[in-house]
């Protein structure tokens, strides 16, 4: 339940009439993340369970939440019921109208991720990695040759990751091993 004010005996009544067999009651708002009664009944419920619910807003704290703990329950082989929104994963149209209301969240988040992206983009901020100064990558490339140094030393030198090096010099481990620096050779070449 959500406010000191809700009463809880109709929540609980509803649930009683579906037939369920334990009822678990937070009574702490569903937008906290600390709910111990969901744990433990999330840790209660066994494959070919149904978890019920008086309403969708009683269990998820936001709607991508409801998805992914409705999409969790699913990979455990427990059903999901909501008496109020009438849904009901473990029937076929059940499934299907939860997918499509899954599928439909998803695309909202992506819509909303790449205007967020365009907008930034058109006050002049990049999103992404940072560029890499090639004066860094010819210094990593002059270090290379040289054994003492591992790649991960060489990449601590420049404060720049590993994986950038790898990422920015396609023949990083020919380099490694081909050239001999020229003061370990007597300067031939």
């Amino acid at each position: 339940m959500s406010t000191g004010g809700q009463k809880l005996d109709c929540q609980i009544d509803a649930l009683n009439q579906a037939g369920c067999r334990r009822i678990f009651a937070d009574k702490k708002s569903g937008k906290d993340d600390d709910r111990p009664e969901l744990q433990a009944c999330h840790a209660f419920l066994q494959r070919g369970d149904t978890l019920v619910v008086p309403a969708l807003d009683r269990y998820g704290r936001s709607l991508q939440d409801l998805i992914n703990m409705v999409s969790e329950l699913r990979r455990r082989e427990v059903g999901f019921t909501s008496l109020h929104e009438r849904l009901d994963t473990t029937t076929p149209g059940g499934r299907l109208v939860f997918h499509v209301f899954a599928e439909f969240i998803r695309e909202l988040i992506v819509s909303g991720t790449r205007e967020g992206l365009a907008a930034a983009r058109a006050r002049g901020k990049v999103g992404g990695r940072p560029s890499v100064n090639p004066d860094i990558i010819k210094a990593a490339r002059d270090m290379l040759p040289n054994p003492g140094l591992s790649i991960t030393a060489i990449a601590k030198l420049l404060k720049i990751s590993p994986g950038t090096l790898y990422n920015h010099i396609p023949d990083l481990r020919e380099l490694r091993t081909s050239r001999i620096p020229a003061q370990l050779d007597g300067g031939a070449r």
